[in-house]
């Protein structure tokens, strides 16, 4: 994909950091650091992008935040095909509050025009970056700062548009899980199925536009739904999912295991997400105790 003449590389000071090193090397003339500039780097990227280039613009996700206003007026009212590579997003670690990258569902998912997506792992990661570089649309792509993560026992399937992916076919329950999260979902449904529950796992692969067929057709089927995201539940995709439902009518319980509305502290990566509640462990806890007190709230 990085042969494509078109395509260009663009940060905001972070080469090392979003891993554009290689591509510097490679492809010098297409690739562009702006300075610690995040609103420049995408005013700049959306003119590439008028001018029939690929722009991929590689900034960590806490710092995107700072172009905002270019986003909405530069790129999606433009209807302009940047690709925003949201690096460390989700909990960071020991970078602290000022790091981690837990709004951007939130604050991008209700811009118009805008494509958001996360992949399972990292495998599926290159699968979506060689799709959106041909997505005639503004998009986002999240991904966490973690080990590679590994799904392959399951098939990858290509890319549609707006269409998110049924891992394992269960029954009275059914885990959503949006990118670093399916695999946390993973070993869940492993948990869960020893304590003879059956879950439904969905890779959502999409925060915008959301696979509603997909999520009605389940809800139909099942009595409580959980979705699980690493990012602010205000504004995040449970509040999506449960919107669809009620303006469906479709009564089902929804357990969502997101980030509370607040900021996080320092600390490692596990350490943070055992806090929030997002780990396996948690995670199963909170089903389980939802499941037998029937209280499916957060």
């Amino acid at each position: 994909a990085m042969a494509d003449s078109k395509i260009v590389a663009v940060t905001a000071a972070m080469p090392q950091g979003t891993g554009l090193d290689e591509f510097k090397s490679r492809f010098p003339e297409r690739f562009f650091d702006v300075g610690m500039a995040e609103q420049n780097a995408v005013t700049f990227s959306s003119g590439l992008a008028k001018m029939g280039f690929k722009p991929f613009v590689a900034i960590y996700s806490t710092f995107i935040q700072r172009a905002y206003d270019q986003i909405m007026h530069d790129v999606c009212l433009q209807n302009l095909p940047v690709k925003l590579c949201l690096d460390r997003a989700g909990l960071v670690g020991e970078d602290g509050p000022t790091h981690h990258g837990i709004f951007d569902i939130a604050f991008l998912k209700h811009l118009p025009n805008i494509v958001v997506m996360a992949p399972r792992d990292s495998w599926e990661f290159g699968i979506m970056l060689n799709w959106m570089k041909d997505l005639n649309a503004p998009c986002a792509i999240r991904y966490p700062k973690t080990e590679a993560l590994d799904l392959s026992v399951f098939k990858y399937k290509d890319m549609e548009l707006g269409k998110s992916e049924i891992l394992i076919k269960g029954e009275d329950l059914a885990l959503l899980a949006y990118g670093s999260m399916v695999d946390t979902a993973y070993q869940v449904t492993a948990a869960l199925q020893k304590e003879s529950l059956n879950p439904y796992l969905v890779n959502l692969r999409f925060a915008k536009p959301l696979d509603s067929g997909l999520i009605l057709d389940i809800a139909g089927k099942v009595n409580h739904i959980v979705i699980l995201e690493e990012g602010s539940y205000l504004g995040g995709i449970a509040e999506s999912v449960s919107a669809l439902l009620a303006n469906n009518n479709i009564a089902v319980n929804i357990l969502a295991c997101a980030i509370d509305d607040k900021f996080i502290t320092y600390g490692s990566r596990s350490i943070l997400l055992n806090m929030v509640g997002l780990d396996k462990d948690s995670v199963v806890n909170k089903i389980k105790n939802a499941i037998s007190e029937r209280t499916w709230q957060r």
